[in-house]
């Protein structure tokens, strides 16, 4: 009977491990009620998880420039 709303498509599907992580974290709890303790830190969880995605795009910025400063490997031929 209980449930959570308003989880972004983008952190309900965000993977750890090879993990959907949010949907693990409940498959792990499935069968019993949640205590407000774990409501809790299920919140926290999807409030890092979406922060960490948008870290990651911004950090995804700066790939270009990143992969322009690469060595460059030169074939002697």
């Amino acid at each position: 009977d209980q449930y959570f709303e308003g989880i972004e498509e983008d952190v309900w599907g965000y993977m750890v491990g090879g993990y959907q992580a949010l949907e693990k974290w409940l498959k792990e709890r499935k069968g019993r009620p949640l205590s407000l303790d774990e409501i809790r830190l299920y919140c926290r969880i999807a409030a890092s998880l979406k922060k960490t995605i948008e870290l990651q795009k911004e950090l995804e910025k700066f790939y270009p420039r990143i992969e322009g400063d690469l060595i460059e490997f030169k074939l002697d031929g």
